[in-house]
C-alpha cells in the first residue's frame, strides 16, 4: 500500500463551539434542599467542512436540565465540537465513525464542561454517564 492511501484518521481541534447556563429561579433555588432530578439529552451531527482534505466537525449536543419540583434549578447547553481529519476509509465506513467514533472522543470534554459549569453556578457536580454512541448511531439510523 502506498502512502497516499493509507488510512487517516487524526484530531485537527477540539473546542466548545456554543454554551449556556440558566438559572431562572435564582436566588432563591439556592435555598432548596431537595436532590434534583437531571435530565439529559444529547444528539450528534457531522458537517463535511471539505471532503476533498478529508475534513469534518462533529458537533455533540448536550442540554442538561435539573429539576425540583415543578421548578428548574439550572439549564445547561453544551455543544463540543471536534474537527477530524478521516480519509483513504472506504465511503460506507465513513458515517460510523463521524456518528460513533468521534462522539465518543469529544464526550469526555462534554462532561467535563458540563460538570465545570455546573459547579462554577454554584451546584454541585454532575457527572454524567457514559453514553452508548453506538446505540444512539443505530437507533438514528432506524429513524432515517
Amino acid at each position: 500500500m502506498s502512502e497516499q492511501q493509507q488510512p487517516v484518521f487524526a484530531i485537527e481541534k477540539i473546542y466548545v463551539r456554543d454554551l449556556s447556563l440558566e438559572i431562572p429561579n435564582a436566588p432563591n433555588i439556592f435555598l432548596e434542599r431537595d436532590t434534583p432530578e437531571i435530565n439529559l439529552q444529547l444528539d450528534s451531527k457531522s458537517i463535511d467542512i471539505n471532503s476533498d482534505e478529508g475534513l469534518y466537525e462533529v458537533l455533540l449536543t448536550a442540554t442538561v436540565t435539573a429539576k425540583m419540583k415543578d421548578k428548574i434549578m439550572f439549564l445547561v447547553e453544551v455543544q463540543q465540537s471536534g474537527i477530524f481529519r478521516i480519509k483513504n476509509i472506504p465511503d460506507g465506513e465513513i458515517d460510523p465513525v463521524l456518528g460513533i467514533g468521534c462522539p465518543n472522543i469529544l464526550f469526555p470534554y462534554l462532561r467535563e464542561v458540563v460538570s465545570d459549569v455546573v459547579i462554577r453556578a454554584g451546584f454541585p457536580p454532575v457527572i454524567l454517564n457514559p453514553v452508548n454512541f453506538e446505540a444512539m448511531y443505530q437507533q438514528k439510523k432506524s429513524k432515517n
